[in-house]
Protein backbone atom coordinates (compact mmCIF):
# COMPACT_ATOMS: atom_id res chain seq x y z
CA UNK A 1 0.00 0.00 0.00
CA UNK A 2 1.48 3.50 -1.12
CA UNK A 3 2.07 5.88 1.42
CA UNK A 4 -1.41 7.98 3.09
CA UNK A 5 -1.33 11.36 1.02
CA UNK A 6 -2.83 14.97 2.16
CA UNK A 7 -5.46 17.10 0.01
CA UNK A 8 -5.94 19.98 1.86
CA UNK A 9 -7.88 23.50 1.00
CA UNK A 10 -7.27 26.69 3.49
CA UNK A 11 -9.06 29.70 3.46
CA UNK A 12 -9.68 29.10 0.16
CA UNK A 13 -10.90 32.39 -1.28
CA UNK A 14 -11.66 33.11 -5.65
CA UNK A 15 -13.69 35.21 -7.95
CA UNK A 16 -15.23 35.08 -11.48
CA UNK A 17 -15.34 38.03 -13.41
CA UNK A 18 -14.33 40.12 -10.69
CA UNK A 19 -17.47 38.66 -8.85
CA UNK A 20 -16.76 36.87 -5.30
CA UNK A 21 -17.51 32.80 -5.47
CA UNK A 22 -15.57 31.09 -3.16
CA UNK A 23 -15.32 33.48 0.51
CA UNK A 24 -13.07 30.79 2.49
CA UNK A 25 -13.48 27.36 1.92
CA UNK A 26 -11.67 24.59 3.87
CA UNK A 27 -11.26 21.26 3.47
CA UNK A 28 -8.96 18.18 4.30
CA UNK A 29 -8.92 14.82 2.36
CA UNK A 30 -6.70 12.01 2.51
CA UNK A 31 -6.36 9.38 0.52
CA UNK A 32 -8.60 6.10 1.44
CA UNK A 33 -11.66 8.43 2.26
CA UNK A 34 -14.72 9.26 -0.03
CA UNK A 35 -16.16 12.74 0.86
CA UNK A 36 -19.32 14.26 -0.51
CA UNK A 37 -19.66 18.01 -1.20
CA UNK A 38 -23.42 19.06 -1.35
CA UNK A 39 -25.11 21.78 -1.40
CA UNK A 40 -28.04 24.43 -3.70
CA UNK A 41 -27.30 25.69 -6.30
CA UNK A 42 -24.99 28.90 -6.66
CA UNK A 43 -23.12 27.53 -3.86
CA UNK A 44 -19.92 27.61 -5.68
CA UNK A 45 -19.02 23.72 -5.70
CA UNK A 46 -18.39 23.63 -9.88
CA UNK A 47 -15.95 26.77 -9.41
CA UNK A 48 -14.43 24.90 -6.11
CA UNK A 49 -13.57 22.17 -8.91
CA UNK A 50 -12.70 24.22 -11.24
CA UNK A 51 -9.93 25.71 -9.03
CA UNK A 52 -8.64 22.83 -7.93
CA UNK A 53 -7.74 22.02 -11.21
CA UNK A 54 -7.14 25.30 -12.58
CA UNK A 55 -8.95 26.68 -14.82
CA UNK A 56 -8.26 30.25 -16.20
CA UNK A 57 -11.13 31.77 -15.33
CA UNK A 58 -11.43 31.81 -12.09
CA UNK A 59 -9.27 34.10 -9.81
CA UNK A 60 -7.60 32.45 -6.50
CA UNK A 61 -7.34 35.99 -4.39
CA UNK A 62 -6.17 34.49 -1.28
CA UNK A 63 -5.93 30.86 0.34
CA UNK A 64 -3.84 28.05 -0.34
CA UNK A 65 -4.46 24.21 -1.72
CA UNK A 66 -1.99 21.88 -0.74
CA UNK A 67 -1.08 18.03 -2.13
CA UNK A 68 1.58 16.30 0.65
CA UNK A 69 1.96 20.50 1.21
CA UNK A 70 3.11 21.48 -2.14
CA UNK A 71 0.89 24.45 -3.12
CA UNK A 72 -0.71 23.74 -6.52
CA UNK A 73 -1.89 26.90 -7.44
CA UNK A 74 1.36 27.57 -8.53
CA UNK A 75 1.31 24.78 -10.86
CA UNK A 76 -0.65 24.64 -14.61
CA UNK A 77 -2.88 22.33 -14.95
CA UNK A 78 -1.10 19.56 -16.00
CA UNK A 79 1.48 19.62 -13.41
CA UNK A 80 -1.69 19.02 -11.12
CA UNK A 81 -2.58 16.29 -13.13
CA UNK A 82 0.88 14.82 -12.81
CA UNK A 83 0.36 15.32 -9.12
CA UNK A 84 -2.33 12.58 -8.92
CA UNK A 85 -5.39 15.05 -9.28
CA UNK A 86 -8.72 14.18 -11.40
CA UNK A 87 -11.58 16.26 -12.61
CA UNK A 88 -14.69 14.76 -13.68
CA UNK A 89 -16.70 17.00 -15.80
CA UNK A 90 -20.37 17.67 -15.25
CA UNK A 91 -20.34 18.67 -18.97
CA UNK A 92 -17.21 17.34 -20.52
CA UNK A 93 -16.19 18.57 -24.13
CA UNK A 94 -16.17 17.38 -27.45
CA UNK A 95 -12.97 16.65 -28.90
CA UNK A 96 -13.11 15.85 -32.71
CA UNK A 97 -11.12 14.23 -34.68
CA UNK A 98 -9.35 12.75 -31.58
CA UNK A 99 -10.20 9.25 -30.80
CA UNK A 100 -10.95 7.61 -27.28
CA UNK A 101 -7.95 5.13 -27.47
CA UNK A 102 -5.30 7.88 -28.74
CA UNK A 103 -6.87 10.53 -25.60
CA UNK A 104 -6.35 7.80 -23.31
CA UNK A 105 -3.11 6.82 -24.84
CA UNK A 106 -1.38 10.19 -24.92
CA UNK A 107 -2.41 11.01 -21.34
CA UNK A 108 -1.30 7.85 -19.77
CA UNK A 109 1.95 8.71 -21.62
CA UNK A 110 2.33 12.05 -20.08
CA UNK A 111 1.75 10.22 -17.02
CA UNK A 112 4.48 8.20 -17.16
CA UNK A 113 6.83 10.31 -18.58
CA UNK A 114 6.24 13.20 -15.27
CA UNK A 115 6.60 10.12 -12.85
CA UNK A 116 10.14 9.37 -11.02
CA UNK A 117 9.32 5.68 -11.17
CA UNK A 118 10.88 4.48 -13.88
CA UNK A 119 8.16 2.51 -14.98
CA UNK A 120 7.51 2.77 -18.83
CA UNK A 121 4.30 3.08 -20.65
CA UNK A 122 3.60 -0.15 -22.28
CA UNK A 123 1.24 -0.05 -24.96
CA UNK A 124 -0.16 -4.06 -24.81
CA UNK A 125 -0.77 -3.28 -21.17
CA UNK A 126 -2.65 -0.54 -21.91
CA UNK A 127 -5.36 -2.26 -24.34
CA UNK A 128 -6.06 -5.14 -22.16
CA UNK A 129 -6.60 -2.97 -19.33
CA UNK A 130 -8.78 -0.29 -21.78
CA UNK A 131 -10.77 -3.47 -22.62
CA UNK A 132 -11.26 -4.64 -19.39
CA UNK A 133 -12.86 -1.37 -18.30
CA UNK A 134 -14.92 -0.62 -21.43
CA UNK A 135 -16.10 -4.18 -20.71
CA UNK A 136 -16.92 -3.06 -17.31
CA UNK A 137 -18.98 0.14 -17.74
CA UNK A 138 -21.19 -1.82 -20.07
CA UNK A 139 -19.81 -0.26 -23.06
CA UNK A 140 -18.67 -1.63 -26.59
CA UNK A 141 -15.21 -2.14 -27.85
CA UNK A 142 -16.59 0.15 -30.82
CA UNK A 143 -16.72 2.90 -28.62
CA UNK A 144 -12.77 4.16 -28.44
CA UNK A 145 -12.89 4.54 -31.91
CA UNK A 146 -15.10 7.39 -32.02
CA UNK A 147 -14.21 10.85 -31.12
CA UNK A 148 -14.12 11.92 -27.84
CA UNK A 149 -17.53 12.81 -26.57
CA UNK A 150 -18.59 13.50 -30.06
CA UNK A 151 -22.18 12.46 -30.86
CA UNK A 152 -22.17 10.53 -27.08
CA UNK A 153 -25.37 10.64 -25.41
CA UNK A 154 -25.33 11.93 -21.65
CA UNK A 155 -25.10 8.47 -20.16
CA UNK A 156 -21.80 7.80 -22.69
CA UNK A 157 -20.13 11.07 -21.57
CA UNK A 158 -20.05 10.34 -17.87
CA UNK A 159 -18.76 6.99 -18.49
CA UNK A 160 -15.94 8.44 -20.56
CA UNK A 161 -14.86 10.58 -17.62
CA UNK A 162 -15.15 7.21 -15.60
CA UNK A 163 -13.16 5.44 -18.11
CA UNK A 164 -10.86 8.27 -17.53
CA UNK A 165 -10.30 7.94 -14.14
CA UNK A 166 -9.78 4.06 -14.16
CA UNK A 167 -7.10 4.13 -16.63
CA UNK A 168 -5.28 7.29 -15.25
CA UNK A 169 -6.13 5.88 -11.55
CA UNK A 170 -5.50 9.16 -9.74
CA UNK A 171 -4.76 9.77 -6.13
CA UNK A 172 -7.49 12.39 -5.70
CA UNK A 173 -10.90 12.54 -7.69
CA UNK A 174 -13.26 15.17 -7.85
CA UNK A 175 -16.31 14.41 -9.46
CA UNK A 176 -18.65 17.50 -10.58
CA UNK A 177 -22.14 16.47 -10.27
CA UNK A 178 -21.12 12.97 -12.44
CA UNK A 179 -24.89 12.16 -11.72
CA UNK A 180 -26.47 15.36 -13.81
CA UNK A 181 -29.22 14.80 -15.86
CA UNK A 182 -28.42 10.60 -16.03
CA UNK A 183 -30.90 8.15 -15.19
CA UNK A 184 -30.69 5.22 -12.20
CA UNK A 185 -29.15 2.53 -14.61
CA UNK A 186 -26.43 4.97 -15.87
CA UNK A 187 -25.88 6.17 -12.16
CA UNK A 188 -25.48 2.46 -11.21
CA UNK A 189 -22.96 1.92 -13.50
CA UNK A 190 -21.21 4.96 -13.45
CA UNK A 191 -20.81 4.45 -9.61
CA UNK A 192 -20.06 0.94 -9.96
CA UNK A 193 -16.57 2.43 -11.64
CA UNK A 194 -16.20 4.84 -9.10
CA UNK A 195 -16.00 2.11 -6.72
CA UNK A 196 -14.38 -0.06 -8.59
CA UNK A 197 -10.96 2.22 -7.71
CA UNK A 198 -12.35 3.01 -4.09
CA UNK A 199 -9.90 1.90 -1.21
CA UNK A 200 -6.61 3.26 0.50
CA UNK A 201 -4.78 4.42 -2.62
CA UNK A 202 -7.33 7.18 -4.06
CA UNK A 203 -9.61 9.89 -2.42
CA UNK A 204 -12.79 10.74 -3.84
CA UNK A 205 -14.96 14.01 -3.44
CA UNK A 206 -18.26 13.50 -4.74
CA UNK A 207 -20.01 16.96 -5.64
CA UNK A 208 -23.31 16.49 -5.90
CA UNK A 209 -26.98 18.23 -5.33
CA UNK A 210 -29.04 15.09 -4.57
CA UNK A 211 -28.61 12.06 -2.56
CA UNK A 212 -29.26 9.42 -5.59
CA UNK A 213 -25.55 9.04 -6.41
CA UNK A 214 -24.86 8.61 -2.45
CA UNK A 215 -26.53 5.82 -1.96
CA UNK A 216 -24.06 3.77 -4.16
CA UNK A 217 -21.24 5.65 -3.57
CA UNK A 218 -21.01 5.50 -0.05
CA UNK A 219 -18.96 8.80 1.74
CA UNK A 220 -17.51 9.04 5.27
CA UNK A 221 -17.71 12.26 5.11
CA UNK A 222 -20.15 15.06 4.08
CA UNK A 223 -19.69 18.94 3.98
CA UNK A 224 -22.55 21.52 2.97
CA UNK A 225 -21.26 24.30 0.58
CA UNK A 226 -23.54 27.48 0.88
CA UNK A 227 -22.56 30.96 -0.27
CA UNK A 228 -19.00 30.04 -0.93
CA UNK A 229 -18.00 28.56 2.20
CA UNK A 230 -18.18 25.17 4.06
CA UNK A 231 -20.69 25.74 6.48
CA UNK A 232 -21.04 22.50 8.32
CA UNK A 233 -19.76 18.62 8.37
CA UNK A 234 -20.63 15.04 9.35
CA UNK A 235 -20.83 11.92 8.93
CA UNK A 236 -23.15 10.19 6.09
CA UNK A 237 -26.20 10.79 8.51
CA UNK A 238 -26.09 14.78 6.48
CA UNK A 239 -27.25 13.21 3.50
CA UNK A 240 -30.59 11.36 4.83
CA UNK A 241 -31.25 14.81 6.43
CA UNK A 242 -30.91 16.71 3.62
CA UNK A 243 -33.10 13.85 1.90
CA UNK A 244 -35.78 14.83 4.51
CA UNK A 245 -35.39 18.40 5.28
CA UNK A 246 -33.83 19.77 1.89
CA UNK A 247 -31.70 22.93 1.98
CA UNK A 248 -33.99 25.36 3.87
CA UNK A 249 -32.66 24.38 6.91
CA UNK A 250 -28.67 25.34 5.77
CA UNK A 251 -30.28 29.01 4.36
CA UNK A 252 -32.12 29.42 7.97
CA UNK A 253 -29.18 28.65 10.06
CA UNK A 254 -26.31 30.50 7.61
CA UNK A 255 -28.00 32.78 5.54
CA UNK A 256 -26.67 35.58 7.73
CA UNK A 257 -23.18 34.94 6.13
CA UNK A 258 -22.20 38.19 4.22
CA UNK A 259 -21.30 37.99 0.57
CA UNK A 260 -18.59 39.79 1.15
Amino acid sequence: MAEQMEFKIENLHANVEGKPILKGVNLTMRTGETHALMGPNGSGKSTLANVIMGHPKYEVTEGRILVNDINILDLEADERSHLGLFLAFQYPVEISGVTVTKFLKRALESKYAAASNGKRFQAKEFINELRENVEFLDLDMKFVNRYLNEGFSGGEKKRMEVLQMLMLKPKFAILDETDSGLDIDAIKVVSKGVNKLKGPDMGTVVITHYQRILNYVKPDYVHILYLGQVVTSGGPEMVTLLEEQGYDWVKEKYGELQAA
